[in-house]
């Protein structure tokens, strides 16, 4: 079995709550319910986590890095995507895949979310599709790690 983590950054945990135009209705629960539902059916473990703390997100960032189970990582790292050079430092640390996700398509929104910290050391990134984002990015995972 393949294990991935799955982080989450800042408000993540007030979807469903806040600017659902954008974000839609789902809640994270939601969303870790379906991505864990998912992954069950090919054979990945998944740990997904979220907090509104840049230092819990690191130490979360270095945590994966010392666990040799965990093969691959997605990313939301909500409005530190924008800010962060010390998460991207942190993700540069690791030898695995990194997948960025994002719920909507940030080039179609403020010019500065055109602007990712995360990209510049990403494998890949999946933006603007909702929550299939994050299936997108497992479904990329389970192809290409096993």
């Amino acid at each position: 079995m393949m294990k991935v983590c799955i982080i989450n950054g800042p408000n993540l945990n007030l979807l469903g709550q806040r600017e659902t135009e954008i974000y839609g209705q789902k809640t994270l629960s939601d969303i870790e319910k379906d991505v864990k539902r998912f992954a069950e059916n090919r054979d990945i473990k998944v740990d997904f986590f979220q907090s509104n703390s840049e230092s819990e997100i690191i130490d979360k960032i270095h945590f994966v890095k010392k666990d040799s189970e965990i093969k691959g990582l997605v990313i939301n790292a909500g409005a530190f995507t924008h800010t962060s050079i010390a998460i991207m430092d942190a993700l540069k640390a690791l030898s695995i895949p990194v997948i960025e996700v994002h719920l909507s398509n940030i080039f179609q929104r403020e010019e500065f979310r055109r602007n990712s910290y995360v990209s510049l050391v990403s494998t890949g990134v999946i933006s603007g599709f909702g929550p299939h984002s994050y299936l997108l990015a497992l479904e990329y995972l389970s192809k290409n790690l096993s």
